[in-house]
């Protein structure tokens, strides 16, 4: 049975005032979500910042975020990049450091064809024997990968998975029916993420996860067992987190509410700025009304 599934947390990278990386915050994060039974962690993704972070910042936060886990639930780090070159030696490195797994992000701005995509993909995969997952968000990289492209890619001994996030139902259809023989299908919409699980789907790597942990790793883990009605009972509590925490262009919800939970200070990294706050009262209310915080 693999060990990625369940509610798969696309964690934050805490920061300090001036944008620089605060490890103690992570420390903190880290046993927050072991705490509340956070199935899994990736690692620089597109919440903990990737594309602001340099190579040795985005190395030093996988290699830290292994060393606090401590082996007690899987850490996926995030390696993607529009450069296959440079693809491939995150991917080396995060293996070297001891990553269960590896999430690659098609390649944004340079608008690769899917036969660009299939390359690109393949010569990582041929090139570091580490568990990946592909990872198809084209409302962020304006690259959609199809259903086609992933299929050809399915049968790779190195891609065991893909994270879609397109939010289109019709396409999470044509993954399952194509590619669940092969691969893992993991949903990266958090709308639709108990549909999709229910479906058949492997779990959630999620943004909500960041705020409502537990909540998000039992309806994830009553959605695979098919308790529908329980698992509906969660969402329905927290579903006001999956809009909301979008507010602004994603970390920046994320951030505010961890700061305002007490977890990370006040640190995001330019061109993200810190969230206006018009949406304080409403992000603030969100947190009270799902049980989070406190009045």
């Amino acid at each position: 049975m693999s060990i990625f599934k369940g509610s798969m947390v696309a964690i934050a990278t805490p920061m300090n005032l001036d944008g620089s990386l605060d490890f103690d915050s992570l420390h903190q994060l880290i046993e927050f979500h072991v705490d509340n039974k956070t199935d899994v962690i990736i690692s620089v993704g597109t919440t903990g910042e990737s594309a602001t972070l340099d190579f040795k910042e985005h190395s030093s936060v996988i290699k830290t975020t292994i060393e606090l886990v401590k082996g007690r639930i899987p850490v996926i780090a995030g390696t993607g990049a529009n450069s296959t070159s440079e693809a491939i030696e995150l991917t080396e490195s995060a293996k070297k450091n001891g990553a269960d797994g590896c999430l690659l992000v098609t390649p944004y701005y340079n608008k690769p064809t899917q036969e660009g995509l299939f390359q690109h993909y393949k010569k990582i995969a041929d090139t570091v024997a580490i568990p990946q997952i592909l990872y198809n968000v084209p409302g962020r990289t304006s690259v959609d990968m199809l259903p086609e492209t992933v299929q050809r890619l399915s049968t790779h001994n190195n891609i065991i998975g893909i994270k879609e996030a397109s939010g289109n139902k019709d396409r999470s259809m044509d993954l399952m029916k194509l590619c669940s023989e092969n691969i893992q299908i993991f949903t990266g919409d958090d709308k639709t993420s108990m549909s999709d699980i229910i479906n058949g789907f492997s779990g959630n790597i999620s943004v909500t996860a960041n705020v409502a942990p537990l909540e998000m790793h039992m309806m994830c883990k009553y959605a695979i067992e098919g308790d529908i009605e329980k698992a509906e009972e969660i969402n329905s509590k927290i579903e006001i987190l999956h809009d909301i925490l979008f507010c602004e262009s994603n970390p920046i919800p994320v951030k505010w509410c961890l700061n305002r939970m007490g977890l990370i200070k006040k640190g995001i990294r330019l061109p993200l700025t810190w969230m206006d706050e018009k949406y304080d009262e409403s992000l603030n209310n969100a947190l009270i009304k799902t049980g989070i915080m406190d009045e």
